[in-house]
């Protein structure tokens, strides 16, 4: 895993984050390992809690958060992807005035969590059905949180199931929302901004805001990995 994210085109990843606050990375996963997450769904002992959707006004579907220690496949996705997105969570806080410089390795980033209190695992997987989706969000958990994250996608649209369309906003100052919509296939990767990005404009670069759902699954069962690079508050 390492070296298939290694093995990646970075430079153009990097642009794509830049001009559009997303970026697609096809196949990372193969069909085994998208598999053996699935069926670890209601394996009770990898995960510290579990949230019925509705019950919070969240959507309709249901979540699990994992606990320490992730599984090696996961661990080795969060610590290798992490050191190729910090450069670009750098540049956008610079880019906005932001005073935050992130470190270089996940570790240290986990550190400044802990020292904040900030102690729980925040990878999660989530299972939708017919019916469900995911309200727009944004994935903070405590004052310390990197402003990058991603999805692994587990499931084949429009085989193992329809709809369910990963949705994301972009609320620009003085004007409507953009609504983007993206439809990963099985085993893709997506990166995308967990808050807010920079853009240029005539006068400089301005903050807009984004925030991220799921549409409404029409058939069959929707699968995801969502990693976020930084713990919860306990």
């Amino acid at each position: 895993m390492k070296q298939r994210i290694t093995a990646q085109n970075w430079e153009n990843i990097t642009e794509c984050m830049h001009e559009n606050g997303f970026a697609i990375i096809p196949n990372v996963l193969n069909d085994e390992e998208c598999e053996d997450l699935k069926f670890e769904y209601d394996n009770p002992t990898l995960y510290r809690k579990t949230i019925v959707m509705e019950r919070y006004r969240f959507g309709l579907g249901e979540y699990k958060y994992f606990n320490y220690p992730l599984p090696n496949l996961i661990q080795d996705i969060r610590s290798s992807i992490y050191p190729k997105l910090a450069p670009i969570a750098n540049t956008w806080m610079k880019a906005l005035n932001i005073n935050s410089v992130f470190p270089e390795t996940h570790e240290k980033l986990l550190e400044q969590c802990h020292s904040n209190y900030q102690v729980n695992a925040t990878v999660l997987i989530l299972k939708y059905g017919k019916g469900g989706f995911n309200t727009l969000h944004q994935d903070l958990y405590g004052d310390v949180y990197f402003p990058i994250q991603i999805v692994l996608f587990l499931n084949e649209p429009d085989k193992d199931f329809t709809g369910g369309e990963f949705i994301l906003t972009q609320q620009t100052p003085r004007a409507q929302s953009k609504v983007i919509v993206l439809k990963p296939k099985k085993g893709d990767v997506l990166i995308f901004t967990t808050n807010f990005r920079p853009v240029k404009g005539i006068k400089g670069y301005y903050r807009v805001n984004m925030k991220h759902g799921v549409s409404e699954i029409h058939s069959g069962e929707r699968h995801t990995l969502g990693i976020i690079f930084h713990d919860a508050l306990s």
